[in-house]
């Protein structure tokens, strides 16, 4: 069963889910916006350390608590690792009251039907076992819809859910990322498709059984209220998906009940070359200024 202190807080109080969650493929660039080139690393151990490094700055950072950053989606390596003597997910939970989730998918399939579905996880349910041993809440996995494909959509939905009973079957609550590309022309009836499949998964769970969503940020102010308020709904999050962090916030702060879990515009603006003064001072404004636009909707 989810810590229930955990569930209260993920439920209802305000605040938003950092996602700290950037995996192999993805550490290279978030390492690059951070000042550190690929030339400054020659294996990916050192990469790995290196963005751990970086987690643990924000991690241990005066204005990362649970006071506002209601959770943290750390990676696999993370979960693994240490933050200030303690292992990352008891750190987060009992040194700054933030909620421990793991990101568990293993990047995303070729393209088909407009959608990119997750790779397999055949090593899914040791994983989920280690996570529960560790502390950890809950799970993210992300897939991704490139056009507005109601067979694509529909394919992407029903893995999603697929595996997210997978993942409660451990007592882990997991979050449900399809990912709508910002760019793509058709997005608002790409977001129309979704809302109805989205719905139809919800619908058939067990009663009482909840999950987390996290969705693009709607061309639709609101577009997901049924959502937020529906009863196998835990909390809707959303990902900045590419946006700038102010206009991820202007978008969050119009839909009602829909909190941030950011990557890159919760990063924004912080160097490796910054001093203590100046690294704390910057993600305190982007913590106070996430919150803000998530306690707006």
């Amino acid at each position: 069963m989810p810590n229930q202190t955990q569930a209260e807080k993920m439920r209802n109080a305000d605040g938003f889910v950092a996602a700290l969650d950037q995996s192999g493929g993805s550490t290279p660039k978030a390492l690059r916006l951070y000042g550190i080139d690929e030339d400054a690393y020659d294996s990916e151990a050192e990469m790995f350390d290196l963005i751990h490094a970086m987690r643990s700055r924000i991690a241990q950072a005066p204005a990362f608590t649970g006071d506002k950053v209601i959770g943290a989606i750390l990676f696999e390596m993370t979960m693994d690792r240490q933050i200030a003597g303690l292992p990352s997910a008891r750190y987060l939970w009992e040194e700054r009251g933030v909620v421990p989730f793991l990101k568990v998918d293993k990047g995303l399939a070729d393209e088909v039907d407009g959608v990119r579905l997750m790779k397999p996880m055949p090593d899914l349910d040791a994983l989920l076992e280690r996570a529960v041993a560790a502390g950890i809440f809950g799970t993210k996995m992300r897939s991704v819809i490139d056009a507005a494909s109601a067979q694509g959509i529909k394919a992407n939905v029903a893995q999603q859910f697929e595996v997210g009973k997978q993942i409660l079957g451990h007592g882990l609550i997991p979050i449900i990322e399809p990912e709508i590309t910002i760019s793509i022309p058709d997005k608002a009836e790409a977001e129309d498709i979704l809302l109805a499949e989205l719905t139809n998964a919800l619908d058939g769970l067990s009663d009482g059984t909840q999950v987390m969503l996290k969705l693009t940020l709607p061309e639709t102010a609101n577009h997901y209220e049924s959502l937020v308020n529906h009863s196998a709904v835990m909390r809707v999050v959303a990902l900045s998906g590419g946006y700038s962090r102010e206009e991820a916030n202007a978008r969050l702060a119009r839909n009602t009940g829909v909190i941030a879990s950011f990557s890159r515009a919760l990063t924004e603006g912080l160097s490796a070359d910054q001093s203590d003064e100046a690294f704390n001072a910057t993600i305190g404004e982007t913590i106070d200024s996430i919150y803000r636009a998530s306690a707006a909707g």
